[in-house]
């Protein structure tokens, strides 16, 4: 609980005056809360005739007995004001009172709530900010080992869940226990003997509470982790619906559904349950506390008399002793529901908080560099690298892309191929080796700086549910609608797009989905053209392409990578037949390189994939 307080404290800093303000208006509202029964004796004493007839004024002595000479002064004024206007002048006076300390106790309530939304709403606020960024930062590699799912349940339902209880606990610290000092000092005034009694059964129900809500923590951890796991089979779901179909897989997929689905309800109708209890079993409590109090004070009031035959307590000072230790029932039961929230809370907050703090732990450096453009090239050297710490992709590998040339990569599927890509992007750190641009080590390298210098187009078009400009913007948020639409002709798509309703103002569906495949890839090239890098990255970039688009995509790439420094992942080997080298790879290691025809001559691997696609 301890660490989740330290955690959420920094970002409660900003909302400082909210705080403070919180606090004074709990501190008031717990003040007159106490107050609004102590007004109501005067009133029961003119009711039941119990007003003394000569009171003398009270003299002020200290601070500490500042209550008493409150009480006395309140009761001397009555006394004057019955005699001189009669009760019921006394009565509708003391009614004033009572009235506008009631009001006053509602508007402090109100402003407290007021200030305490506004700090609440605002850390959640940050903090989906602070994880969004998170989210943003954290390499892929991460990505590779969580299911979305979670990521979005951490995101949307266990920073809900912090709203809706975690924050109860400074309704916790301040206002319900405050309510309940102020409330048991006056009920102490009136009677020591009574609230003593009252003070054996307090103990007895709060440790009855505190057993019941032992288990809640560990109970909402597991909710929230099957939650993020329900959350990715839906995702998984809508994602590969078409898959799901063709297979007839829906009883399959529904089955793992319900498992999950069954999983959560039982988990939350147990925690909803435990939930239920804290408020029937704090009233239940309070209320044998009230019966009690009731037989014992009533004794007080109907048959123990002081030596003067007055009773030891006036009926007027009962009922209000009565209204106090009701009101403290209020704040004891929302502690009791809060304290069983806060533990849903808690549960939340350690997920929210795991998110925030995950470590990337790639490299950095301690002044990254930063460069403006490329001079030499590329350099990669004797790298090493798996992915989990398996068998190892890239064995060995060595490389050299000089500034304005196209460098092809060829092979079977898992040959390393995109492996290189990844890594040039630094997407994954290199196990062992490196790789340099202008022989600077891209690990000192500023990463926006680096990947500033990278276009990359990947064999999966990934637009975003947003216009076509939008999407292309990406590429350069600064661009003008004649930039756009010029990337868009040398990418070869402004034919389609210029016949679309709303032109590039159109939007593309959720993943692009209003588009074909060919169109969705050439506007990712679009993408890249705009944004106009010295180097371009293109990992199997005419593969969603029939054989039309292809050719008018080829050409336009073949413009594009003029006086660039290219490095293209290809499966059509028609693409890159006139890249400066092609370099064929095998299980990470390359096996053959050199130019097209030089390649055909050696009558290897290269001459063999060439082959088997002629005939395609």
């Amino acid at each position: 609980m301890e660490q989740s307080i330290k955690k959420i404290i920094p970002y409660a800093k900003a909302y400082k005056k909210n705080i403070i303000s919180n606090i004074i208006f709990n501190i008031l509202f717990a003040l007159f809360s106490s107050l609004s029964f102590v007004a109501l004796i005067p009133m029961m004493q003119v009711l039941f005739d119990e007003t003394k007839k000569d009171v003398k004024k009270p003299v002020y002595t200290s601070i500490l007995e500042i209550t008493s000479y409150g009480k006395d002064l309140l009761y001397y004024y009555i006394s004057e004001i019955t005699k001189q206007n009669g009760a019921q002048f006394a009565l509708l006076l003391v009614i004033a009172i009572v009235i506008i300390t009631f009001l006053l106790k509602n508007l402090f309530n109100y402003l407290a709530a007021y200030n305490l939304t506004f700090f609440k709403n605002g850390v959640l606020k940050d903090l989906r900010i602070k994880m969004f960024d998170k989210i943003l930062s954290l390499p892929i590699s991460y990505y590779s080992e969580k299911r979305k799912g979670d990521v979005m349940a951490r995101m949307l339902g266990d920073i809900g869940e912090l709203q809706n209880s975690f924050f109860l606990i400074f309704e916790l610290i301040v206002r319900e226990p405050l309510t309940i000092i102020f409330t048991i000092a006056i009920m102490l005034k009136i009677s020591l003997k009574l609230t003593l009694f009252v003070f054996i059964f307090i103990p007895i129900s709060g440790f009855i509470i505190s057993k019941i809500g032992k288990s809640l923590k560990s109970k909402s951890t597991r909710a929230q982790k099957e939650s993020g796991y329900f959350i990715s089979l839906v995702e998984e779901s809508l994602s590969g619906l078409k898959v799901i179909q063709s297979y007839n897989a829906q009883s399959k997929i529904k089955s793992t559904f319900y498992d999950s689905i069954n999983r959560i309800f039982k988990l939350r109708v147990a925690i909803g349950n435990k939930n239920n209890l804290a408020s029937p079993l704090s009233e239940f409590l309070g209320i044998l506390t009230i019966g009690a109090l009731l037989w014992y004070g009533g004794k007080m009031v109907l048959i123990d008399k002081l030596p003067n035959g007055q009773p030891v307590l006036l009926a007027s000072e009962f009922l209000a002793y009565m209204g106090l230790a009701y009101n403290i029932l209020t704040p004891a039961k929302a502690i009791s529901k809060a304290s069983y929230a806060v533990k849903n809370g808690l549960a939340a907050a350690d997920r929210v908080f795991e998110l925030i703090d995950q470590e990337d732990h790639f490299y950095k450096a301690t002044n990254p560099l930063k460069l403006e453009t490329l001079n030499s090239g590329i350099k990669i050297k004797d790298i090493d690298f798996s992915y989990n710490d398996k068998d190892l992709v890239l064995k060995n590998f060595n490389l050299d892309v000089p500034k304005g040339h196209t460098v092809a990569l060829v092979g079977q599927s898992g040959s390393g191929k995109s492996t290189i890509a990844n890594l040039l992007t630094r997407f994954y750190d290199i196990n062992k080796g490196e790789i340099t641009l202008d022989n600077i080590n891209i690990k000192e390298i500023d990463l926006k700086s680096l990947r500033q210098l990278i276009g990359l187009v990947t064999q999966d078009s990934i637009l975003f549910n947003d216009s076509i400009k939008n999407n292309i913007l990406l590429g350069k948020s600064n661009a003008t609608d004649e930039e756009v639409i010029n990337a868009l002709k040398i990418a070869n798509a402004w034919e389609f797009v210029s016949q679309l309703p709303n032109g590039i103002e159109t939007n593309v569906g959720d993943a692009g989905n209003k588009l074909s495949g060919g169109q969705k890839q050439r506007l990712s090239i679009a993408r890249a053209v705009l944004k106009n890098p010295p180097i371009m990255i293109l990992d199997e970039a005419t593969s969603a392409l029939d054989t039309e688009s292809e050719r008018l995509v080829q050409d336009a790439l073949e413009n594009m990578m003029k006086n660039r420094t290219s490095i293209v992942i290809a499966h059509r080997l028609s693409t890159i037949q006139n890249a400066d080298q092609i370099i064929v790879m095998q299980k990470g290691e390359i096996i053959e390189q050199g130019t097209h025809l030089e390649l055909l001559s050696k009558n290897g691997m290269y001459k063999k994939l060439v082959d088997m696609q002629s005939f395609e």
